[in-house]
């Protein structure tokens, strides 16, 4: 079992700037992947950023080069940066980890329990 605990959302300005973090229970050098998603009021959970194993990210277009997605493997903790706010980027973001089990036959994915990021016109 593998427990995430999101911290940093609140209340911005338009143009401004939040860091989140995600501090995971276990080994995140061990995991697969993991990765940042927002879910807006009316909306579907959508993926914001992820990254691997290897080091590899991924971004959803309508935050590449305004969002950095990164860990500290010694800390547990994966963090988003998050520049040039907008207002459409106001939604509950959520972390989750990928984890292999069974000899890495297969995976479990685990969420944290989110954090409100708003953002003000």
């Amino acid at each position: 079992q593998v427990h995430l605990v999101e911290s940093g959302g609140g209340l911005v300005q338009a143009g401004g700037s939040l860091r989140l973090s995600c501090a995971a229970s276990g080994s995140i050098s061990n995991f697969n992947a993991m990765g940042w998603y927002r879910q807006a009021p009316g909306k579907q959970r959508e993926l914001v950023a992820d990254i691997f194993r290897g080091g590899l990210t991924n971004y959803a277009d309508s935050v590449k080069g305004r969002f950095t997605i990164s860990r500290d493997n010694a800390k547990n903790t994966v963090y988003l940066q998050m520049d040039s706010l907008k207002p459409e980027d106001t939604a509950v973001y959520y972390c989750k980890a990928r984890v292999p089990i069974a000899g890495g036959v297969w995976v479990n994915d685990y969420w944290g329990q989110g954090t409100q990021v708003t953002v003000s016109s």
